[in-house]
């Protein structure tokens, strides 16, 4: 008689065995990634737009929801999306827009329509972006067989222009991502540096996405930019996404560009990636945008205080912010980091420990702005900790 034990352990064998044979090897050595439990705290880990709709739009919005035919795929109300979103977005003339589930789904299409198979003896397809940065630039560029060239930024988060025209011109990328404001380091570019390394992928035939998931709560919008001068931008895609705007949980991404480029990576586009309840949400909430751009301007007011009261913090650097996102470094030993982020998880503030995702983020944590009181806890939090 066999026992469960035994009939568990050849399951995980054969299992293991399908695995190593079946699975990408890059794949197999990869790490998930990691959403914290946040379950009973302070959630000040993942920039979300911390308000929820007032009580009044969150009826209207669930009597429309309700009436969707959830039994049928999604029809052409998905194009009324596009429009109004091209329209909310300023979007130029001779431009097209395409939508993602969340922005991580158009950047994962991106590296597909642009992953050329290599000739043999050439190199692959290059992704190229300041570090530190949002992961999934990386991430993507690895899952669709394309090369990842990280350009360290300055000791200020600046762009290094000159590191990055020398990499754009020696690898020749298929893609340049320029987040704007970055994550984590919350920073705009200088406008002249965006000039100058737009122009050098330009020469290099690279396409150049901006990723504006932060512009809710930005003092520049790179659109403007795009519309100034559109025969220097031909090449350039802008990104956006709904998360920051108050819709985190309706993964809702959106990408402009011109035409006839949008309409190609178009085509990698699974059919029905926006559900009707997406496209219904987020309709809604740009009907209510006046709402939402209130609770941003309320975010914006607190990040002002936030960033007031962790400057009058001793052995604490903070960061200005164009996004609803503070980085701090705090003095002290290399563990100085984990130890602050402990010591706010054990006081019920949960934020985000990015010491080691770079080395210029030794000691640093990242803290999302709150609602005022979510911010007064986490002040009182570090208050106690240093």
């Amino acid at each position: 008689m066999t026992s469960s034990a035994d009939t568990s352990a050849d399951i995980a064998a054969d299992v293991q065995a399908l695995i190593a044979r079946r699975i990408r090897q890059d794949v197999q050595s990869m790490h998930a990634y990691a959403i914290q439990d946040s379950k009973g705290m302070v959630k000040l880990d993942a920039m979300e737009n911390p308000f929820s709709l007032p009580a009044h739009l969150q009826a209207e919005l669930g009597q429309r929801l309700g009436a969707l035919a959830l039994n049928r795929y999604p029809d052409g109300r998905v194009d009324d999306l596009r429009t109004a979103l091209a329209a909310y977005a300023g979007m130029p003339a001779g431009h097209d827009i395409m939508l993602g589930n969340g922005s991580d789904e158009l950047i994962s299409l991106l590296s597909m329509a642009c992953d050329v198979p290599a000739q043999p003896g050439e190199a692959r397809p290059v992704v190229l972006a300041p570090t530190p940065g949002f992961v999934m630039y990386a991430m993507s560029a690895q899952l669709q067989g394309l090369d990842f060239v990280g350009v360290p930024l300055t000791e200020d988060f600046a762009l290094d222009v000159p590191a990055m025209v020398q990499a754009i011109t020696e690898r020749q990328p298929a893609i340049v991502y320029l987040a704007y404001p970055n994550n984590p380091t919350a920073n705009l570019w200088d406008e002249a540096d965006m000039a100058t390394v737009i122009a050098a992928a330009k020469q290099a035939g690279s396409i150049v996405a901006v990723d504006e998931a932060y512009q809710p709560f930005s003092s520049r919008t790179f659109m403007d930019v795009i519309r100034a001068n559109p025969a220097a931008h031909s090449h350039v895609v802008l990104m956006r996404t709904l998360s920051k705007f108050g819709l985190a949980g309706v993964r809702l991404g959106y990408m402009t560009g011109p035409a006839a480029l949008i309409g190609q990576i178009d085509k990698v586009r699974p059919p029905y990636n926006i559900s009707v309840l997406n496209y219904e949400c987020a309709l809604f909430a740009l009907e209510h945008q006046e709402a939402f751009a209130a609770q941003a301007q309320e975010i914006c007011a607190q990040r002002a205080m936030l960033l007031g009261a962790l400057r009058a913090m001793p052995g604490v650097k903070a960061w200005d912010s164009d996004a609803n996102m503070v980085l701090v470094r705090f003095a002290g030993a290399d563990d100085a980091a984990q130890k602050v982020f402990d010591g706010l998880k054990a006081r019920g503030v949960l934020v985000k420990n990015v010491s080691k995702m770079h080395p210029l983020l030794a000691r640093c944590l990242r803290l999302t702005v709150g609602t005022a009181d979510e911010n007064a806890r986490l002040i009182q939090a570090l208050q106690e900790i240093l």
